[in-house]
């Protein structure tokens, strides 16, 4: 699903709605027939009037036109209220405003100044920044990043409670924000984003952004509380069925089947995707019909697809995530209702771009090792995770450890066993320091990484981790840097880059490596001004950014090592120095 910022996930909703596909009849009932009917409404029995008498409207009553259908008059010998002297004013209507203070008082209200959940970094993290200017910054950045552990510092940033920056809505920078959390796989911080803004200071954009959000999370009903507004506001054709799912999901049957059959009628959406919408209204209540999902003929997967599949059970088949971006794997390893035996290993793959903790993905296999039903694959690899904690000794949980790592482990793989390698003693003789090192590092625990200092071998992988994140690490000299070989001239590079970014090499061994390696970090361009100028501003959320600009490739391979410097360097002046020592390590452990 990588796309560009204009077209995007809301834009796939829309062409979802609207897709020309194959027409396909609405499944018959498999209920009786009259089963699940309401009751016809007996028509009223005239009340009888008084013998003899012609029924007449009540003194001072005028009939109405309903006197003439169902409604009967009533007879004149009824009782009428007594006329008052001076007849009552018509109620004149409420003053929007002033109903609005009473259905949300002010103390209740949420400012559009503060939106978010967390306190990760400052309020003043986009504080004087040009609003424009960040917001082609978020449209901008190609997601997911190479690097897991700038895009944790990224999503905390997107998620914290900060003040918007100059010349930006609140409510539209929520969107910004929640529209690139979705591009990087983060789908619960985004809905939780978009959750953070009253329903009465929604924007057009932010409905937009709110239906990809709430798809992106597998939960329909999510829409509900913005179905109307929304529909209104935008007038897309998915705010248009979420109107009858959100009517099934209430319980009202009666209403859902009108809405969806008016919509229908319309052909405002057809095939796999009008179906998905009628599978969710058949799981609300009084849902009257069981509806199969056929995939065949469908070439491509939307959020709208993927998000009512993902709410209503129906699998989604393998190869329709192919051809989306690996966002959408993130996606599909926290939707609640995807079983867990398929989400196993996308939650690695989530894990290794930073959607996933250590925690997470270990508390995943906990739940794989309770189910009976689970396949024998993910049962294993939480058979090997359970041995590589719990063993006897220390060669028993080293033994599950390269079992779970296999010949080359992915890095998703070394987030899981992070914490599992904390009970290996550091020991010279270990064949496998280097893995334990970027495994250790990979959950960023440094200092319990800083133990193996003295068991890994001098310019290996592992030393020059540990040369970049260890916080009590002091200056490496010119000749250890030219010791390490790394198997590449791109990591001898990355290394250079890290070492001089975290200020633990002389100017003058800079200089020399600089120019030896030819690596010119002293180059200026226009990203490199405007990083400098939002470091010195102190600005950690437009730092964050531009940092993601610089790092638009696919792989830590495509990252120029003086990007690496620049972003080590302006993470620093920010107070960030955790994280650019994260980055900078990852960037030996990945490529």
């Amino acid at each position: 699903m990588r796309t560009s910022s204009k077209a995007g996930l809301a834009a796939a909703v829309i062409a979802a709605a609207a897709a020309a596909a194959l027409a396909q009849e609405r499944p018959e009932s498999i209920l009786p027939p009259g089963f699940g009917d309401a009751a016809p409404t007996p028509a009223p029995t005239a009340r009888p009037a008084a013998p003899g008498r012609v029924p007449q409207p009540a003194p001072g009553t005028t009939p109405s036109p309903a006197a003439t259908g169902f409604i009967q008059p009533l007879p004149s010998d009824t009782p009428s209220a007594t006329p008052t002297a001076t007849p009552s004013a018509t109620p004149s209507p409420i003053d929007p405003a002033t109903l609005a203070r009473y259905e949300m008082p002010a103390f209740a209200r949420r400012s559009l100044n503060s939106v978010g959940f967390a306190t990760e970094v400052g309020r003043d993290a986009f504080a004087g920044a040009d609003g424009g200017f960040v917001e082609a910054l978020m449209r901008r950045t190609a997601a997911p990043l190479p690097s897991r552990w700038l895009s944790i510092a990224l999503r905390r940033a997107l998620v914290s409670r900060v003040q918007p920056p100059n010349g930006i809505n609140g409510a539209d920078f929520a969107a910004e924000r929640a529209w690139l959390l979705l591009r990087m796989g983060e789908a619960v911080a985004a809905r939780a984003v978009v959750q953070g803004v009253d329903n009465a200071d929604f924007t057009p954009k932010l409905y937009q952004v709110a239906m990809n959000a709430m798809l992106a999370t597998g939960d329909p009903a999510g829409l509900c509380p913005l179905a109307d507004a929304g529909r209104a506001a935008t007038g897309e054709r998915g705010w248009a069925f979420a109107q009858p799912m959100c009517a099934a999901l209430a319980g009202d049957g009666a209403k859902a089947r009108a809405q969806f059959t008016a919509l229908r009628r319309r052909r405002l959406a057809t095939g796999v995707d009008l179906l998905l919408a009628e599978k969710v209204i058949g799981a609300g209540s009084q849902g009257r019909q069981a509806v199969t999902i056929e995939w065949d003929g469908v070439d491509r997967l939307t959020t709208w697809r993927f998000g009512l599949a993902a709410a209503t059970g129906a699998t989604i088949p393998d190869a329709l995530f192919t051809g989306v971006g690996s966002q959408a794997t993130s996606w599909r390893a926290l939707a609640p209702g995807i079983p867990l035996a398929q989400r196993v290993d996308a939650a690695e793959a989530a894990a290794g771009q930073g959607v996933f903790s250590n925690a997470a993905l270990v508390n995943l296999y906990g739940a794989v090792a309770a189910d009976d039903d689970a396949p024998s694959g993910p049962t294993a690899t939480a058979t090997d995770l359970r041995t590589a904690y719990a063993g006897v000794d220390s060669a028993t949980r080293m033994a599950a450890l390269r079992q779970l790592w296999g010949a080359t482990p992915s890095y998703g793989r070394l987030v899981l066993t992070a914490r599992a390698a904390v009970r290996q003693p550091a020991r010279a003789d270990n064949a496998d320091a280097n893995r334990i090192v970027a495994s250790l590092l990979s959950a960023g625990l440094d200092r319990t990484a800083s133990r193996w200092a003295g068991a890994v071998a001098a310019g290996s992988d592992g030393w020059a981790m540990l040369a970049l994140a260890d916080p009590d690490r002091g200056n490496v000299t010119y000749a250890q840097l030219q010791g390490y070989d790394g198997g590449s001239e791109v990591k001898r590079r990355l290394l250079f880059a890290g070492l001089a970014g975290l200020g633990r090499l002389s100017a003058e061994d800079i200089e020399r490596a600089a120019e030896a390696l030819d690596v010119r970090i002293g180059a200026a361009n226009s990203w490199t001004r405007a990083l400098d100028r939002a470091a010195a501003d102190g600005q950690a959320g437009t730092v964050l950014l531009l940092s993601a600009i610089g790092m638009q490739a696919g792989s830590w391979r495509g990252v120029p090592p003086e990007s690496l410097y620049r972003i080590v360097t302006a993470l620093r002046a920010v107070g960030l120095d955790g994280e650019a020592r994260m980055i900078a390590a990852e960037a030996i452990a990945r490529p």
